[in-house]
């Protein structure tokens, strides 16, 4: 979490840019979009402020007990939705391992210094490692769902020219687009790595 400066500000503009996009889904006329999306927008947010350089900020003792409580709320939430939609269990996962940062760094000494520190060891190292295991899967096959696929479609007779096919998926908003929303959990995914990285 809190390691070098320059590396710790792109975590923290990504993760803040995940969620801000995931704020944004929430305006979907479909249902389950706009509940995955508040989630996600949660966890964007809670990760960035988690990832804010210790040289610039270092929050106080309550808050880690407090990301715990709101992390731990919100993976008991996805531990319910998960029983009718089995693609919560991500989020479960992922809400968990807020929770077990937010637990490490509860029971971590504040660096005696004014600089960032990783907080390397700190963690259970087995937890930990399942964790890494478990987040560098989900990002190695989300970027794969991300990659092309040209499928041959054919071409009525006296439609090429004509712009039929043309503007493919004008019809879906922008925020309920697939692919976006698989590139913001790809996002979030990539972050997660990071931070335990430097557990």
């Amino acid at each position: 979490m809190h390691g070098p400066a320059s590396p710790g500000w792109l975590l923290v503009a990504l993760c803040a840019a995940t969620g801000a996009y995931c704020l944004l889904r929430m305006r979907s006329a479909v249902e389950e979009q706009r509940r995955a999306a508040g989630g996600e927008a949660l966890m964007g947010f809670g990760m960035a402020a988690m990832a804010i350089p210790a040289a610039v900020f270092t929050p106080p003792a309550w808050a880690w007990p407090l990301y715990a409580g709101v992390f731990g709320a919100a993976a008991l939430r996805a531990l319910w939705a998960s029983r009718t939609r089995p693609h919560h269990l991500h989020h479960l996962v992922g809400a968990s391992a807020m929770v077990y940062m937010a637990a490490v760094m509860a029971g971590s000494p504040a660096p005696a210094s004014g600089h960032a520190h990783g907080h390397a060891g700190a963690g259970v190292p087995l937890l930990t490692g399942v964790l890494l295991l478990y987040f560098t899967g989900y990002v190695l096959v989300a970027g794969a769902r991300l990659l092309p696929v040209h499928v041959p479609v054919a071409v009525p007779a006296g439609t090429v020219g004509s712009g039929a096919g043309s503007g493919s998926g004008s019809g879906v908003a922008w925020g309920d687009r697939p692919e976006l929303a698989r590139a913001c959990r790809l996002s979030m995914g990539i972050g997660m790595l990071a931070m335990l990285l430097t557990m």
